[in-house]
């Protein structure tokens, strides 16, 4: 059993694994960002919850996305979700999804943490799919930085 009593320790080992497999897997930008949405609507669907039952307010850091520097307030192209969807491989995006689920689980981060940790990820994803200008572009591997 690995002992995670650091959450840092917990976070670079999260980092470690969603890295790999996205190299390993050449995963696009597009599958990458409905996976992290996905968490993201989830672990906040809680956090929201639990906040309004015990008379908190969520800080604006885990409650929005962050706010992208190059955004210019001009929405990307439209592009077709269905037939987006219809190109994703699914098995592909189940593996992310289920390596983030089991990885915050064995990390036993907190949920506010875990939310903070996967905000950083939306922001890089969300910044490069602003840049996005044809719909081949969004099958274009998640480009993660060297110090990432």
């Amino acid at each position: 059993m690995v002992d995670f009593s650091e959450p840092s320790d917990g976070m670079v080992l999260f980092q470690e694994r969603v890295i790999n497999l996205l190299n390993q897997l050449k995963m696009p930008l597009f599958e990458v960002s409905l996976v992290f949405q996905k968490h993201i609507n989830q672990l906040l669907s809680s956090l929201v919850e639990f906040a309004s039952t015990t008379g908190q307010e969520l800080p604006a850091n885990i409650a929005y996305p962050w706010k992208i520097e190059d955004d210019d307030g001009h929405s990307a192209q439209q592009f077709s979700l269905d037939k987006l969807l219809e190109r994703a491989d699914h098995q592909r995006m189940d593996i992310l999804d289920t390596l983030i689920r089991v990885t915050l689980i064995e990390i036993e981060i907190e949920m506010d943490n875990a939310l903070l940790m996967i905000r950083q990820w939306e922001h890089l994803i969300r910044t490069q799919l602003s840049k996005v200008q044809s719909p081949g572009q969004l099958f274009s591997p998640l480009e993660i930085p060297e110090a990432w």
